[in-house]
């Protein structure tokens, strides 16, 4: 009796209920919900959005102003002309704006990773869910979505607002002028495109700090030292988002000696977009957590 119950034991019969008790792999639309806890769960990410979209509306806001306060009745004569050269759109949008919007969405994107490697929790999310690569995908397309919702919300309000303003001096223009849903559309795309940058930084460095300086380095400062007049450092220049954004929001101005395409800047978009993601999730199975 005893020689037939070690037999059974070393033939590997399991006992019970055994099987059972395996949980099953937690399915990516889980994944999805997880990490769209953990996002709202912190009490800064709303504050950041909040504060990120009065500071870039208000920019946009107050240039708009500073034309319709200033706009004299000498110079209404010069109203189709304004329209035509394209300042309402480029108020829409300011430059000053783009700015506080590139590096508040890098760092957004950063803090969803470096948060979790600081605070040790991306150990305990790994620990339960072994699939790296699917809670990061998972982590990368929360921020994408959010951050594209946020950033249309954002473009939309400034444009209406603005030409709201400027219609008081009837320089004004509306979504179906030619260039204005493209001004729209590239101010807004250009946050998931930061945010994510800002992900695929932080999970390559990993710390607050360092990640936040190359995300100004790389989103801002880089654009500024390349030359667009001179060709390999106008390929670089070509090759960024925030000269992408120029481009696609300012068509009519001069990009020195070797201009690019629309559908070269939108290129830009996509593939940074695509990169960042491809970094975020593919790095972490390179190393230790």
């Amino acid at each position: 009796m005893t020689s037939g119950t070690v037999s059974g034991t070393a033939t590997g019969t399991a006992p019970y209920g055994a099987g059972a008790s395996a949980e099953p792999a937690a399915r990516f639309r889980d994944l999805l919900a997880a990490e769209w806890l953990k996002l709202w769960s912190l009490r800064s990410t709303p504050w950041a959005y909040l504060v990120t979209a009065l500071a870039v509306i208000g920019f946009n806001v107050g240039q708009a102003y500073d034309t319709y306060r200033y706009w004299t009745d000498e110079a209404a004569g010069d109203a189709d002309e304004f329209v035509r050269d394209g300042i309402p759109l480029a108020e829409a949008f300011t430059s000053n704006a783009a700015v506080i919007h590139l590096l508040a969405a890098g760092a957004i994107g950063a803090v969803t990773v470096v948060g979790e490697y600081g605070t040790g929790l991306i150990r305990t999310t790994f620990a339960a869910v072994p699939a790296r690569r699917s809670v990061m995908a998972a982590k990368a397309a929360v921020v994408a979505a959010v951050t594209t919702v946020f950033g249309l919300l954002v473009a939309f309000v400034s444009f209406f607002s603005t030409q709201a303003i400027l219609s008081g001096r009837d320089i004004g223009v509306s979504l179906d002028h030619p260039g204005a849903l493209r001004v729209v559309l590239a101010s807004a795309l250009l946050t998931p495109v930061a945010a994510l940058t800002g992900m695929a930084l932080g999970t390559l460095l990993r710390h607050m700090g360092s990640t936040m300086i190359a995300s100004v380095m790389t989103l801002l400062v880089l654009p500024m030292v390349v030359s667009p007049d001179r060709y390999w450092s106008a390929l670089i220049a070509h090759s960024l988002p925030y000269p992408a954004w120029r481009r696609l929001t300012e068509p009519g101005a001069h990009f020195g000696p070797y201009p690019w395409s629309a559908g070269g800047a939108w290129t830009v978009y996509a593939a940074w977009a695509l990169a960042a993601v491809a970094i975020t999730v593919f790095s972490v199975d390179r190393r230790d957590q």
